[in-house]
């Protein structure tokens, strides 16, 4: 039952993702989270090191979705400017969002990643509807008021997993 909190790999942050890694796995499209894996939750806009790893994913024919359980302004705001399409009000863990963000790529399940900085959200929902999934550590260590209940489950989860030696 806890396998399926159980991320493909971890990365400190989403930069340490890098188009030959993903040429290696014939990943050809990543849907990421937004807050707390691109950027904090409350920083409007995507700095400069984020741009360029936009833009090298560009470079490399790397298809991006932003998904975000966040509001339309929230995540629209960020992803406009990249000229990047975007899930906003997604429920993750809930299929719908990945499912749409799949069909907006035009590409397989298997040549796609799912990459989040929470368990409960982006790895369950990546996991259970059978994406290779990558935890990134957040980048803040303040959240949200609902990420913050997150955070606490999270912490048992893998308190739990620790103690049955999965991680």
């Amino acid at each position: 039952m806890l396998n399926v909190f159980i991320p493909n790999r971890h990365a400190n942050n989403i930069l340490e993702i890098t188009p030959a890694d993903l040429e290696e796995r014939n990943i050809k499209g990543i849907i990421t989270d937004l807050d707390n894996t691109l950027v904090a939750w409350d920083e409007p806009e995507a700095p400069e090191q984020i741009i360029e790893w936009f833009r090298l994913m560009g470079e490399a024919d790397i298809e991006i979705v932003i998904t975000s359980n966040n509001n339309e302004n929230r995540v629209k705001l960020f992803s406009e400017p990249l000229d990047k399409s975007f899930v906003h009000s997604a429920r993750k863990p809930l299929a719908r969002a990945f499912q749409k963000a799949r069909k907006d790529m035009g590409l397989k399940k298997e040549e796609i990643i799912v990459v989040g900085d929470q368990l409960l959200t982006d790895v369950l929902g990546g996991n259970l509807a059978g994406y290779y999934t990558v935890l990134v550590t957040p980048i803040v260590e303040t959240d949200g008021f609902w990420t913050k209940i997150n955070r606490k489950i999270e912490k048992r989860i893998m308190k739990r997993l620790e103690h049955k030696g999965r991680i």
